[in-house]
């Protein structure tokens, strides 16, 4: 086999990951998963169908020879066989599984609709496993306050830039890659606005509050001039973009320093903080929720209406009926001679 040759992958697959990029603006990172997903899927069906040698390791099944008749002979019973194995050989968790699954639909329906390489999607029927939905872990309120409180000039040459990078995370729940593209010109002190870049490359405005203005006005005089990547917000020692393992080991730090366990809580954490201190004092309807944290769908948001039952308890006690209170005392005897002179009057006659 020449050296040239690919064996992980075939024209077609590259063809629609080229499409996801170009044409969908999907991120590298999302096209990179759905690469995993979709090469572990055809090694795995040329495993299942035995078409290669026993000795042959998973990574290195030869996925090269496929073409258009390959995916037509795919079945939805094939799909089925693909998620027993993940269940079985792999322990894949059903969020797990249900990504694959989005990847085969996508892929196998660009396929048979967008190309036309196949005459019908196999994958059109395919359900996908249902995820038990988790609450989110956040800090409470005091929680954050501390978190905030342990940023000490003293001890932190970088405390400015560390303390607007947590409270931009608290207030505007922003994700990890969302906060570190983050450049100066996407900030309108001004306006009071910031321009972020979410999933699929979809920009979103965000709304800062004080604290977030006060805390960019401290750090941008003492933020490097001359540092090599002049556009980023947030500069490294080295003057170049702070890089997102740099701000997760950062915030490790602090959350430590305050007396919170650094395994519990992360950077995406800080972002589900944010989210429900919002919807526990800030009085944002479900929709506003959605559209601050860029979620595309509200299904996704819904999780914070489940954080805080305090939220039911005071649209109960909200109800203009809740300070009425019983008086029957006078009502009950009234009652009570009636009955009793029916009584009376049924034993006379």
């Amino acid at each position: 086999m020449p050296d040239s040759i690919d064996i992980h992958t075939f024209p077609i697959l590259e063809e629609y990951l080229g499409y996801m990029e170009a044409i969908l603006g999907r991120s590298p990172l999302t096209v990179k998963e759905y690469r995993y997903d979709l090469t572990m899927f055809f090694r795995f069906m040329r495993l299942h169908r035995k078409e290669i040698a026993k000795d042959v390791e998973f990574d290195q099944i030869p996925i090269h020879t496929i073409q258009a008749e390959y995916l037509k002979s795919i079945t939805l019973t094939d799909f089925y066989a693909f998620l027993s194995w993940l269940t079985r050989e792999r322990q894949a968790s059903a969020q797990t599984r249900a990504r694959k699954v989005s990847s085969l639909r996508s892929f196998f329906k660009w396929a048979a609709n967008k190309r036309q390489i196949i005459d019908y999607d196999p994958a059109s029927e395919l359900e996908s496993p249902k995820i038990p939905k988790k609450q989110p872990q956040y800090l409470s309120l005091e929680e954050s306050k501390r978190l905030l409180n342990r940023v000490n000039s003293e001890e932190d040459e970088f405390a400015s830039r560390n303390y607007c990078i947590l409270t931009l995370f608290l207030n505007c729940g922003l994700r990890l890659a969302e906060l570190n593209s983050i450049d100066v010109d996407d900030i309108d002190l001004e306006a009071k606005t910031m321009r972020v870049v979410g999933k699929g490359n979809k920009e979103r405005t965000i709304y800062l509050n004080q604290a977030c203005i006060s805390a960019i006005e401290a750090y941008l005089p003492g933020r490097p001039k001359n540092a090599p990547e002049q556009k980023a917000l947030f500069i490294s020692r080295q003057g170049n973009r702070l890089a997102r393992t740099s701000i997760q080991r950062m915030i490790h730090n602090y959350l430590k320093k305050a007396g919170i366990d650094p395994t519990k809580y992360s950077t995406h954490k800080l972002r589900h903080t944010a989210a429900t201190l919002m919807y526990q004092y800030g009085n944002v309807d479900i929709r506003m929720l959605q559209q601050i944290l860029g979620h595309e769908s509200v299904a996704t948001t819904e999780i914070y209406t489940h954080v805080d039952q305090r939220q039911l308890h005071k649209a109960v006690e909200a109800n203009p009926l809740a300070s009425e209170r019983p008086d029957l005392s006078l009502q009950h005897g009234e009652e009570d001679s009636e009955d009793s002179g029916n009584s009376e009057g049924a034993h006379s006659e």
